[in-house]
């Protein structure tokens, strides 16, 4: 489960400013509702997307005992 912002408190922070599981968690519940996203819904997943590639993508680049290579947002 999600623990974290919601949209409506992430809606007034710039995308440069979420966290990684923010980005990881909206990108994923947003792709999968594409084709029922109006215009605005649709602009906040292009501008998270635009986030993510911003930022080199969401993989970790090591790995460790604590953590996998991917971004968690559980």
């Amino acid at each position: 489960m999600y623990v974290g912002r919601d949209m409506t408190e992430l809606s007034m922070v710039a995308k440069s400013e979420w966290e990684e599981s923010e980005l990881a968690y909206f990108h994923h519940s947003l792709q999968q509702m594409v084709p029922y996203l109006n215009q605005e819904g649709q602009t906040i997943h292009r501008e998270i997307v635009k986030e993510i590639e911003n930022r080199g993508g969401l993989n970790r680049h090591e790995a460790d005992y604590t953590h996998g290579s991917e971004v968690s947002y559980d």
